[in-house]
Formats: C-alpha cells, structure tokens, sequence
C-alpha cells in the first residue's frame, strides 16, 4: 500500500536527478519561485563560485543541491510543496549569528536554538515560505561568506 505524498516529502527516485521541470512539478509554483531566486541570488552574489551538484542522501532524504567551493555554502532541500535551505554555522558564524540575535526572526532562532550543535556546527533547514525567509537566509549565507564587491 502506498503512502499519500506529504509536504515536505523529498524527491526520492534515485534513478536520475532531477531537472528542472521534475523540481517545479514537485515544489509547485510558489515554492519554485523561491528556489529559482535563491538559485539566481547565489549566481549573481558569487560568479563563477559555485557548479552546485546534485546529491542523492537516500530513500529518506532524496536529492538536494550542494553549493561548495572548499566549504559549503548552502544546500538547497526541494520537497513537495516546499523549499528549505540548509545552512551550517561554524564557530565564527555562530558567534556572528549570536551578536545580531535580536535582529533575525523569531522564527530563525526559534531553528537556531533548537538545532543541535555537531563539531562542525549547527546545521538550520530553514524552510522558504515568504520573501522575507528568503531574505533572511541570503543574510545568513552572506555571513558564512561575503559576497565579493
């Protein structure tokens, strides 16, 4: 018997990765509209930085795309009906975080405080529901690297 898709569920046929009409059709519309501006943001805040890669993290945690040079920026988690970003803050980051901790949302150090803090840092999945996650996550990410002027 075959369980009902659920939000959040993850792209999970390892038989291929995704291409971009598969993510759309399963993140639907509004969802997909903030991949695609993350996607557009990380391009043009570091060219030539990145060649994000598709990586397959099992039945569980299905396909995801990887942004890393020597460290990574961010992965990208397409579920269904849903885009959330994971971001790992290492030390330097988290004492960043924790010095404008008044300044993120509720939500956000909600998710920080709550993340478990591994030796290479706490790993936030931050889901993407309005523009301003979107943003927030842009300035999450531009704290673990700058953007060059």
């Amino acid at each position: 018997m075959k369980q009902s898709t659920q939000i959040g569920d993850r792209i999970a046929d390892k038989s291929s990765q995704p291409d971009e009409r598969t993510v759309r059709n399963w993140m639907g519309r509004e969802a997909f509209e903030h991949w695609v501006e993350l996607r557009n943001w990380i391009d043009a805040s570091y060219p030539g930085v990145f060649a994000p890669d598709w990586l397959y993290g099992g039945k569980k945690r299905g396909w995801s795309l990887r942004y890393k040079k020597t460290r990574a920026l961010c992965t990208l988690l397409p579920a269904y009906r849903l885009c959330s970003v994971l971001v790992v803050l290492g030390r330097a980051e988290r004492e960043k975080f924790e010095a404008r901790r008044y300044s993120w949302s509720p939500q956000l150090v909600k998710l920080y405080d709550e993340a478990h803090a591994y030796p290479d840092g706490k790993w936030l999945t931050v889901p993407i529901l309005s523009a301003d996650d979107r943003d927030e996550v842009k300035e999450l990410m531009s704290m673990k690297r700058p953007t060059p002027r």
